[in-house]
């Protein structure tokens, strides 16, 4: 017999096993640590000095008489076993000869849920315990709700200590329907239910003859082939950089761990924030260059290109770069003591990268027995709750749907450097930054040259009767007449093209951002465009007659501006109805804000642009005056009464 050879093959039989991670959750008592005791037991995976240890702790600490106390296996700390519960997550692994698998043991009582979801968080499968005596508790419906946040799409209900109920069927049928009635608004994909006894093994390696009315598997063997798919090489790339490797001058590497996908030398990565891009030289680890490094993956990556790279950036692919953004939504589990303070500053910590952050707004709470959303001004330990969080600058990052690494958070505590909070983020608050124009071959100025005309869009504004058809008509029509593609654009088009929002409390108006990019089109189709648009009041108008009355929160377009070649559409806007409103000069392409100006109590503020000794000015006419923002402005001059006139600053 060749000892190394047979050592060989058997480190390359398990490396070709697929591993499986799962956790033991429900409520305090139900017998999660016994059960993982049993399956190391029964799968001969215990040596026997560990075997002699444990019946040795049974006879002091066991809770199950003269049996062997399966618990104390995986439940080691000195205060689990004084209390017979467990407290903190206990990994263990073990292999059969179709799969390996390691799991983990979380606790049961409510005030350790946090520690719950940190075994969740790694998981891809949760074995939910219930006590055959109990049913279904609040904590097996809070383990179940926390462990669909976190992304577990399968399940195994295992309904333990039936034989404290003489392996009643019906006991066991009602249940798994109050279980399933439950779990019908989460996102679980697959939901098999067991009765089983984990301190005696009824179903938990084989069948058993206690339970003839029970068709399906045991335990281990629906572990073996459950197919949990992560497939997370599948997935656009995503390598969050840990460490700038500089050892000497002639080196320069990214470090870290691949979150999704694949790459080979070659390839063509952006960095996700600042869109740089270049080509990977080579994939450097500690046994060499590979060929091809996918998810999971510990690598260094070189770049032909010197490109500015620090820890916390995302090398990404650039054809699906992930959303970068500084505001989003997300689910959020509270795990303090202290409660959740809204507008307070934690640290949030996504991959490698940490930042200063608040929780602008707390949306709603979630009942975890019913699912139903709560009113609520702050977060409790162990509560769950709908929230915008706002950044001290962009982060790279994917929605937790798509990928766990590049979508789940935590909260710090700066003063304690506690972690308070675990979130995931459900998508971005701004408008998406991972959408870019596809380059194309046949561009603006082809299309031009093929009509035989320059496109330009002619804006023609005024107050209500002021005669804007008429003068647009015309002009179409003599447009017609010398054979020029063109195209007109009223204000009732304009409303359909823009967020019309069902809901009257979340009126918003028609999108200048919108409408920009309407024109930026028919122009960059080499169109000649008119634009015929009303200047007082006319989206109020037109709204009105479909929705009523009007929400406090509202804006309409007014006369447009054109500042270094670019167009700005002007809005007024108005939180509340007791407050004075805006007066907002916005990029029609962009959505940038020019400048802002609060306007007292007028709602009729109107601004012209014109241009003095080679610097463009703003005349701002509020009614009944007001105070300048100068965000992008400057040399503001005072022109007495309710006008104000600024110079405008680059962009």
């Amino acid at each position: 017999m060749n000892a190394p050879t047979d050592l060989q093959k058997f480190l390359a039989a398990q490396e070709k096993k697929s591993l499986l991670r799962f956790l033991t959750c429900g409520s305090v008592d139900d017998g999660k640590s016994t059960l993982i005791g049993r399956l190391l037991y029964d799968t001969k995976l215990l040596f026997e000095d560990t075997l002699a240890s444990l019946e040795k702790d049974s006879k002091k600490f066991g809770t199950t008489g003269e049996d062997i106390d399966f618990a104390l296996l995986v439940d080691g700390l000195e205060a689990e076993r004084e209390q017979g519960i467990t407290i903190d997550v206990a990994y263990r692994f073990f292999a059969t000869d179709k799969r390996k698998f390691i799991v983990a043991d979380t606790p049961g009582h409510e005030q350790y849920t946090r520690n719950m979801a940190t075994g969740a968080s790694n998981s891809d499968l949760a074995v939910i315990l219930i006590d055959a005596r109990k049913g279904v508790l609040t904590q097996t419906r809070r383990h179940a709700y926390i462990a669909s946040l976190l992304g577990i799409r399968h399940v195994v209900l295992a309904v333990n200590k039936i034989d404290l109920v003489n392996y009643d069927q019906a006991v066991f049928d009602k249940i798994v329907s109050d279980f399933h009635v439950f779990a019908a608004r989460v996102n679980f994909v697959s939901q098999v239910a067991i009765p089983l006894s984990a301190r005696y093994g009824v179903n938990v390696i084989e069948k058993s003859k206690e339970t003839p009315w029970y068709t399906g598997p045991a335990l281990l063997a629906h572990l073996e082939l459950v197919d949990v798919d992560t497939a997370l090489a599948d997935k656009p790339f995503r390598l969050p950089v840990q460490w700038v490797n500089r050892p000497d001058l002639d080196f320069r590497g990214f470090s870290g761990t691949i979150a999704g996908g694949r790459v080979k030398p070659g390839d063509v990565i952006a960095v996700a924030k600042s869109g740089r891009t270049s080509q990977v030289a080579r994939i450097v680890t500690m046994d060499g260059d590979l060929p091809e490094a996918v998810a999971g993956d510990a690598i260094t990556l070189t770049l032909a290109d010197e490109v500015d790279i620090s820890r916390g950036d995302v090398l990404s692919d650039p054809q699906a770069r992930p959303v970068v953004s500084d505001q989003f939504a997300a689910h959020l589990l509270w795990m303090a003591d202290e409660e959740l303070l809204p507008g307070r500053q934690y640290l949030l910590k996504l991959g490698t990268a940490t930042l200063p952050a608040q929780v602008s707004a707390l949306k709603h709470k979630i009942d975890v027995n019913t699912l139903d959303h709560l009113a609520g001004r702050t977060l409790a330990l162990n509560e769950v709750g709908y929230v915008n969080l706002s950044l001290a600058q962009p982060l790279a990052f994917d929605p937790y749907r798509d990928n766990r690494d590049m979508g789940g958070f935590i909260l710090i505590d700066r003063f304690t450097n506690a972690t308070v909070g675990a979130g995931m983020i459900d998508f971005s608050l701004m408008r998406a930054t991972n959408v870019h124009w596809q380059a194309v071959d046949v561009n603006k100025e082809a299309r031009a040259a093929m009509k035989g005309q320059k496109p330009a869009v002619l804006w023609f504004t005024g107050l209500s009767g002021a005669g804007k058809s008429t003068i647009a008509n015309l002009v179409e029509k003599r447009l017609f007449a010398i054979n020029r593609q063109d195209g007109a654009i009223r204000w009732q088009q304009v409303v359909g093209m823009g967020n019309k929002v069902v809901r009257k409390q979340n009126m918003a108006s028609p999108s200048p951002v919108t409408d920009g990019h309407h024109v930026w089109i028919l122009t960059g189709s080499g169109w000649l465009t008119c634009l015929d648009f009303d200047g007082k009041q006319i989206w109020q108008r037109e709204i009105e007659k479909e929705y009523g009355e009007l929400p406090a929160m509202w804006g309409y377009a007014s006369s447009p501006l054109l500042y270094q070649g670019r167009l700005f559409v002007q809005v007024l806007h108005q939180e509340k109805k007791d407050k004075p409103p805006y007066l907002l000069a916005l990029n029609a392409e962009t959505g940038k804000t020019l400048w802002s100006f609060r306007t007292g109590s007028s709602v009729n503020a109107t601004a012209i642009t014109y241009t003095y000794k080679g610097r463009q000015y703003v005349s701002v006419a509020s009614g009944l005056g007001g105070s300048l923002a100068r965000r992008w402005a400057a040399d503001k001059v005072p022109a007495g009464g309710s006008m104000w006139t600024f110079a405008l600053m680059p962009e």
